[in-house]
């Protein structure tokens, strides 16, 4: 096991050149947000959907336009507007009239890399023509099913759900993200240099760096990296913690929360700190990588009572308290 865990180690390192080229071409069009380009890279890695939340310009649209563009694969941005209908996403079958049959007219989600805009944007039965898709990598028109290609990820972005004219996104539907990001506002040296690169009128060239085939060849080596006994016992109780806290005497918390995260929470946090560990060039997940990401799997997944919101809690210091008390191995 030993001498297996060292050579995933070194295949690891060797194959991370390509994670600091890809983060080099995106550094020259974002500026800061380096936890967002590292979680977007995971994505890619861990074949994990991501969920991005932020006010109005901070640059979420674009740094998922920005790895589109250094990537060898077929983009498609989708406007969420509250009058789109399921067909628009999908697709629809069309009549005939000459020969009277149905011909299948695909819809924009048969790309590679979908940035849904301002997702909630648009009601509720929209943002379900995304459910298939979304699991199954297929969509189903009329009686035909159709394969999505490989990769296949939806980064979303959305609006704070405070502001006027958004849509709270079904359960079902969050919940087949892999990460919720919070986007914040940049510090004021971030921001003057943004200021600078964007007033000069002059377009920042980028070039794609890596392939559909090299992004498969990576995501099979990151689902090889090593992950110990201990360190899943450490995320099983994480999750399990949500829905029963009183186990693990966080009897406070039972109360605030309503409703747990599900198994798919422990296979995308097991996911995901293997796709850390790759950007740091490991070939073994440390509990550490569990809990740098954990925020990222869990804030989304913890739904919290009317009582826990009275009391001014949120999900994530309800997942904090979590964090905190459960021992790390």
């Amino acid at each position: 096991m030993e001498s297996t865990v060292q050579e995933i180690n070194q295949k690891v390192k060797d194959a991370n050149a390509v994670i600091n080229d890809l983060m080099r071409e995106i550094g020259k069009v974002i500026v800061g947000q380096l936890d967002l380009v590292e979680r977007l890279l995971m994505a890619l890695l861990a074949n994990g959907h991501i969920l991005i939340e932020g006010v109005p310009g901070l640059a979420k649209t674009l740094s998922v336009r920005t790895l589109a563009r250094v990537v060898h694969t077929r983009f498609q941005r989708i406007q969420f507007t509250p009058d789109l209908l399921p067909a628009d996403l999908i697709g629809t079958l069309v009549y005939n009239p000459k020969d009277g049959a149905f011909t299948t007219k695909k819809g924009p989600i048969f790309s590679n890399i979908i940035l849904a805009d301002e997702i909630n944007r648009a009601p509720s039965k929209v943002q379900s023509a995304l459910l298939e898709a979304m699991q199954e990598r297929q969509v189903t028109i009329g009686e035909h099913t159709f394969p999505l290609e490989d990769p296949f990820l939806v980064l979303a972005t959305q609006n704070p759900i405070e502001q006027e004219g958004t849509y709270p996104l079904p359960e079902a539907q969050v919940d087949r993200f892999m990460l919720k990001l919070i986007v914040t506002y940049p510090n004021k040296k971030e921001e003057k240099e943004i200021l600078e690169r964007m007033t000069m009128g002059k377009e920042i060239q980028i070039h794609p760096v890596i392939s559909p085939e090299k992004i498969k060849e990576l995501r099979s080596l990151t689902n090889q990296i090593y992950i110990d006994e201990k360190v899943k016992e450490y995320i099983l109780d994480l999750v399990f913690a949500t829905r029963d806290p009183s186990q693990y005497k966080l009897e406070s918390l039972k109360p605030l929360i309503a409703y747990g995260a599900s198994p798919r929470a422990s296979i995308m946090l097991t996911l995901a700190a293997k796709a850390h560990a790759f950007i740091r060039g490991r070939g073994y997940v440390t509990p550490d990588d569990v809990k740098q990401i954990g925020m990222d799997v869990l804030r989304h997944r913890v739904l919290i009572t009317y009582e826990a919101e009275a009391e001014e809690m949120t999900s994530e210091s309800v997942i904090k308290k979590i964090f905190d008390q459960i021992e790390v191995p």
